[in-house]
Order: C-alpha cells, then sequence, then structure tokens
C-alpha cells in the first residue's frame, strides 16, 4: 500500500505581504535615487562636487524631518496639512524666547520642540475628540499657525545674530571636526538622530504598533478595548515635537525666522512621504522609505536648479510627482486588496 503524503503550505500572513510591498517599494524608490543622482551628474559637471552634495543633505535635512513626523500621522490613516506652518510657528517661537526674551539657547530649544508638541497635541484632539476629518482639523490649524506667525511676530523676520551657537545646530559640522574630510552639517546629523528614534518607536514600542494598527483597522482597535483617541493624540503631539525641530534647523539655516515661510513644505514632505511607500490610507509605511523620498525630492530639486530649469518649471514637476506618488500608492493598494 503507498501512503501519499500532502504538504500544504500557509498562506502568508498579511504582516508578510505588509513587509514584502514595502521592501519593494523601497528597493524601486533607492533605484530612482540612484538613477537621478546618474543622470544629473551626466548632465552637469558641478553636480557631483562636493559643496553641491552638501547643499544637498542641507536641505534633506529640513524636509526630511517633517518626512518622519508626517509618516506618523500617514501611518494611522490620517494627514496633516499644518507641517510647513507649524514648522514656521516654532521657529518664531524660538525667536521670541531667544531674540526678544534673551534666554539661553537650550530655553529656545525647549520651546521650539514644546510648541510643536503642542500644536500637534490639539491637531490630535481635533480628529480623535471633535471627529473633525483630519484633512480640514489641519486645513484649519494651518492657517490658524499661518496668521499667528506673522501676528506674534509683527510680519517682519526675527533674526539671531546675538544668539551664540544657534546657526552651529544646523550650518556646524560635528562630524567635521572629527573628520575634515566629511563636513556633513549638523543639520544631517540631527535627521538621522530623529529617524532613528522614530524608526525605534514605530517598531518596537506599543506606540509604534498602535500607530500600524490605527491605520489598518481602527474600528477593530477601538472594539478590543483600547482607548484610539489617547493613542491617536499622543502620535499626534509627538509628531508636532518632530516638527518642532525641523522649525530649530531651518531657522538655525537662515539664522532667522521667516514668519511667511512654510507653506509648500507639507506637500513635498507628503510627496517623499508616499514615494517612500507609506500608504496614504495608512498601516503601511517605514522611516527608511521616508529617508529615500526625501533625498528623491532635495536631488530632483537641486538637480533642476544646477540646470538652470526655471523656478515655475521646478514647481510644476514637483506637482507632477505628487501626483504620481498617489497614483503609485494607489496602484500598490489595489494589487494588494
Amino acid at each position: 500500500m503507498t501512503t501519499t503524503t500532502t504538504t500544504t503550505h500557509a498562506p502568508k500572513s498579511a504582516v508578510s505581504r505588509i513587509v514584502a510591498a514595502g521592501t519593494h517599494q523601497r528597493v524601486l524608490a533607492f533605484t530612482s535615487l540612484i538613477i537621478l543622482l546618474i543622470g544629473f551628474s551626466l548632465a552637469s559637471p558641478n553636480f557631483m562636487q562636493t559643496s553641491n552634495m552638501i547643499a544637498i543633505l542641507q536641505a534633506t535635512s529640513v524636509n526630511g524631518v517633517l518626512a518622519v513626523a508626517v509618516t506618523l500621522v500617514i501611518i494611522t490613516g490620517g494627514i496633516d496639512l499644518s507641517i510647513g506652518t507649524m514648522m514656521t510657528f516654532c521657529a518664531v517661537i524660538t525667536g521670541v524666547v531667544l531674540t526678544y526674551a534673551g534666554l539661553p539657547l537650550l530655553f529656545g530649544v525647549i520651546a521650539a520642540i514644546a510648541t510643536g508638541a503642542g500644536c500637534g497635541l490639539a491637531s490630535g484632539t481635533f480628529v480623535a475628540k471633535m471627529k473633525i476629518p483630519p484633512f480640514i482639523a489641519t486645513l484649519g490649524m494651518m492657517l490658524i499657525l499661518k496668521g499667528l506667525s506673522l501676528v506674534i511676530s509683527g510680519t517682519r523676520p526675527i533674526y539671531f545674530n546675538d544668539t551664540p551657537g544657534f546657526s552651529e545646530i544646523s550650518r556646524g559640522s560635528l562630524i567635521g571636526e572629527v573628520l575634515p574630510v566629511l563636513p556633513i552639517p549638523n543639520g544631517v546629523l540631527i535627521l538621522f538622530i530623529v529617524a532613528g528614534l522614530a524608526a525605534y518607536i514605530l517598531g518596537r514600542t506599543v506606540l509604534g504598533r498602535y500607530c500600524y494598527a490605527l491605520g489598518s483597522n481602527e474600528e477593530a482597535v477601538r472594539l478590543s478595548g483600547v482607548n484610539t483617541d489617547r493613542w491617536k493624540i499622543a502620535i499626534y503631539a509627538m509628531s508636532g515635537s518632530i516638527v518642532g525641530v525641523a522649525g530649530l534647523l531651518i531657522a538655525s539655516r537662515l539664522n532667522s525666522a521667516q514668519p511667511a515661510l512654510g507653506l509648500g513644505y507639507e506637500l513635498e514632505a507628503i510627496a517623499a512621504v508616499v514615494i517612500g511607500g507609506t500608504s496614504l490610507s495608512g498601516g503601511r509605511g517605514t522611516i527608511l522609505g521616508s529617508l529615500i523620498g526625501a533625498l528623491i525630492m532635495a536631488v530632483l530639486t537641486n538637480g533642476l536648479r544646477v540646470l538652470s530649469v526655471a523656478q515655475e518649471w521646478q514647481t510644476v514637476v514637483t506637482g507632477a510627482i505628487i501626483i504620481l506618488a498617489v497614483y503609485a500608492d494607489m496602484m500598490r493598494r489595489k494589487r494588494s486588496s
């Protein structure tokens, strides 16, 4: 008598499919980054110069920190349109503390991060407690913070000329002091520290697990007895505190708080996040992917500038990339469903 043994393979879990899809998107994004670098290098000999590479990294530091911040919110299935003007508002509050009040540098750093956390807390409360759709809640917050920045500053820039060491937050180079051949700005170092902490929180903490769970199936999480409103508010607050870091970086780089600055930064950050594989429907995304997306945006903008492409056409290209990134996300969701 012959016995036939049949081996049955269990289907991949939902988590496995998400990880596989995310890895594929990160590889695709990284490949696109390499292609852009090679293409612009061939188009212009000035592109790969050390000073230009540093400029790209410096630009990535601000947009990258914003991308990290908004990644947390988007993974929950939300959106935050206020991060650009929130960054500006944090910079203005830093100017009030350091320039107007004359307090030490540490107080300015704390004020920026605390202000961002407070703004995120307010946005999270609007979304979680008042049940206002994230798009509308953060759009309203964007306008509120834009107006407050102009009111508090008197519509004038606030300069940090009398604050020793403030410009070193972004433009200095601790790495360059140790390794002169690598004059990487402190802003880039701060970006990687922030990204590393955010990646750890997403991958190793309860907050990170609930972040993904809220984006995957918020109702199921609520029915399991979890206070979803509390966790959602906490995520928005943490995202806001990271935006406060971006406010410090942009103010340090410009050595001033520009109250009219900020609009448009949120779109580039969201585009970077989507390019990096984070789904706008929530439940999927990584910090590494968002960093790659931020680098793509910075390289593209810088490369077009090096090639002397007019500013208005640069804006057209950025808009087209946002549309393509969202369309690609829709196609990914359709294939995975």
